[in-house]
């Protein structure tokens, strides 16, 4: 399996698992169900994970297309053109911003849902809201992508998106304006610091340390590590626009991605998992406790492999 097929096995999972999940928290709000409240919720959260490897593999394909030499500058019909790649690449970056922040607020939705039962209507209306706007970016950049993968439903004239070539406008300036990549790193690694700090708290608690310090001081830490998990996504999101061809010929890169990913699973299952939120002084389940180890391990090979990426395959 080359990044092509790949990348056609994940391009579903944003338009019609996220679709899904749009409909079940629509009929949610509508039912007032408290159970499909958080199981849709949970479902947006997830798709906004999955949604990340699927645009990176976006550009492997790119990538394996032009070694193919099944790329064309519009002079050959048959073939996919540059500008449609770039354009359907534009979407797709402005489309997977939008689910980020829709998966963001997704989580806080479940968080908030967690500490009070109840998922408040502005809220709940601004996640809806969002949603549909994502599932509607998300639909263009899909037709855009069955346009490259299907050449014989393309019309005569190159397709276009209001949104044009964004991807490397946005890349082009992060990779070409001195202070933007310097900037970038050091958002970066305050999310990172955000993040790890308030994970590591956590799973020291669960693990027995700190056993006087109530669940309620360190459950309220919990947002301040999505937004640094969120810093890390936008600034990622930056780097791997500007300088894609130094991430996907790299085995770090896809290490990493498969241990953020892991990682965003083991921390949406602390959000359902109230064994460990325990009064003080008491024990935490053995479950949560082998959840906690398996964060610990998950995240340090995050940062293992992000460390690993200079010297790991193409260096920088």
């Amino acid at each position: 399996m080359d990044p092509t097929h790949l990348h056609l096995l994940l391009n579903h999972v944003p338009t019609v698992g996220f679709g899904i999940g749009v409909a079940l928290f629509a009929l949610a709000l509508l039912i007032r169900s408290s159970d499909l409240k958080q199981a849709s919720l949970a479902i947006i959260v997830a798709i906004a994970l999955v949604s990340i490897p699927t645009y990176t593999t976006g550009n492997m394909a790119q990538a394996t297309l032009e070694e193919r030499g099944e790329v064309s500058d519009g002079t050959t019909e048959a073939m996919v053109t540059l500008s449609l790649i770039q354009t359907h690449e534009g979407a797709a970056f402005l489309a997977l911003g939008f689910m980020e922040l829709t998966g963001m607020l997704a989580w806080l939705a479940l968080w908030k849902f967690r500490r009070t039962s109840v998922l408040t209507w502005g809220l709940g209306g601004t996640i809806l809201v969002l949603s549909l706007l994502t599932l509607g970016l998300m639909a263009q950049a899909a037709n855009l992508g069955g346009l490259i993968n299907h050449p014989e439903i393309r019309g005569t004239e190159e397709a276009t998106s209001f949104i044009g070539h964004f991807a490397r406008t946005v890349g082009d300036y992060v990779r070409d304006t001195p202070w933007t990549w310097i900037a970038a790193e050091t958002l970066h690694f305050i999310g990172l610091s955000l993040l790890i700090g308030v994970i590591l708290l956590i799973d020291l608690r669960v693990l027995g340390f700190m056993p006087r310090v109530p669940f309620k001081a360190l459950d309220r830490l919990l947002p301040w590590a999505m937004l640094g998990f969120a810093l890390n996504v936008f600034t990622g999101m930056l780097f791997f626009a500007a300088a894609f061809g130094q991430y996907t010929n790299n085995p770090a890169f896809f290490w990493k991605l498969i241990f953020v990913m892991l990682a965003g699973a083991n921390t949406l299952y602390f959000t359902f998992d109230h064994s460990w939120a325990n009064e003080p002084g008491r024990d935490a389940s053995m479950i949560s406790k082998a959840a906690a180890v398996s964060a610990m391990v998950l995240w340090v090979g995050v940062m293992y492999w992000g460390s690993m990426l200079p010297f790991i395959g193409n260096a920088f």
